[in-house]
């Protein structure tokens, strides 16, 4: 059963939250900052974290960069008490998964919080299929039907952050870090012109799609 951490000061909230993940048969442990949110994450196996922005001792944003340096893959949803679009940037930048403006509805927490679930699951696994075209991490192949195409590495490795999550948005600033490594002193616009090499060599293949989320970053969108 996954286990969702629940973070926020708010007493009644953690107790909706965590209501409705029970009653959909998930695991809750919770933590009222940011401080609390490590010492249970330190000590507790847990699947996906739930957080609040707005927090004393340590707020969401200082929390969410901290568990991304701890567990790159650990899938975030942000709460938040507002919903301009440079929160959202920051969220994403910073590592967040997905993001939910109070007041919500518990129903469609639950829903998300099962979204995510199920993608990290998809990125956690050696071979993706999108349609029939297959991307295999172990031999770094790209198979569409029974042909095999050979891509440069980090074409490869950006297809593959991609696909592993569809409909997730990645700032190039996550994807620089992340596949370009922390060190990379180039210019962070080289994620768009390999995004420009995928889009060509996939142009023929409407279930798989690279999207451009405006003042955001990237997305595949995919069709099963």
């Amino acid at each position: 059963m996954p286990t969702i951490l629940v973070v926020d000061d708010d007493l009644n909230i953690r107790e909706l939250v965590c209501l409705f993940l029970r009653n959909d048969g998930l695991s809750t442990v919770e933590a009222a900052d940011g401080r609390e949110a490590l010492s249970v994450f330190a000590a507790t196996t847990v699947d996906l974290v739930v957080l609040d922005v707005m927090m004393p001792v340590m707020d969401g944003w200082t929390l969410c960069r901290e568990l991304r340096r701890a567990s790159p893959d650990l899938p975030l949803l942000m709460l938040t008490a507002k919903g301009e679009t440079w929160e959202k940037v920051k969220g994403f930048q910073l590592g967040t998964d997905d993001y939910l403006t109070k007041p919500f509805d518990p129903i469609e927490l639950t829903v998300r919080v099962k979204a995510l679930l199920k993608r990290y699951r998809i990125g956690t696994a050696q071979t993706i299929r999108i349609g029939d075209v297959t991307i295999d991490r172990q031999t770094y192949k790209v198979m569409i039907g029974s042909q095999s195409i050979s891509l440069p590495l980090k074409e490869f490795e950006l297809l593959y952050k991609l696909a592993s999550t569809p409909t997730q948005i990645y700032t190039r600033e996550q994807l620089i870090d992340q596949i370009w490594g922390l060190d990379y002193t180039g210019d962070e616009r080289t994620v768009d012109v390999h995004i420009k090499r995928l889009r060509e060599r996939f142009s023929e293949m409407p279930h798989i799609r690279i999207e451009t989320v405006r003042g955001l970053g990237y997305r595949i969108e995919a069709d099963a």
